[in-house]
């Protein structure tokens, strides 16, 4: 984790796993802020993010430091997606995505009012998600 305290740009996860497929007019091509060249058609009246395997708007290894080439104009689903924790709330989605890269869960210390990694239960050590 960067020294900031700030997951996001340590973590992105959950850029990396899930496929974000979002309205097609989100993209510069119809009036939004998404570059097109980014998208690929999923329906006539949907989009995703191209490269799902590997996202081409990521910059830096998942875990480590990572930032996003299109972050100011980013799709909704990437806007909308909170980390677990966020909020005092889990994220089953984000906590799942991050687990397929190692990584623990987020938790909330609220002494320190900063979100760090939680160490999973001793029984969890070695299990992977499943895709």
């Amino acid at each position: 984790m960067s020294g900031d305290g700030n997951p996001y740009l340590s973590c992105s996860a959950c850029c990396a796993f899930f496929r974000v497929s979002f309205y097609w007019a989100e993209a510069d091509d119809g009036a939004g802020q998404v570059p097109a060249a980014l998208t690929e058609p999923l329906t006539p009246f949907l989009r995703c993010m191209s490269g799902t395997n590997e996202p081409p708007a990521l910059q830096g290894q998942i875990g480590k430091r990572v930032s996003c080439t299109l972050y100011a104009s980013r799709p909704s689903p990437c806007r909308e997606f909170q980390m677990s924790s966020e909020d005092g709330r889990a994220n089953a989605a984000c906590d799942r995505a991050r687990a397929h890269y190692g990584l623990p869960p987020l938790a909330r210390t609220m002494a320190q009012g900063i979100i760090v990694p939680r160490s999973p239960p001793d029984d969890a050590l070695g299990c992977q998600a499943v895709d």
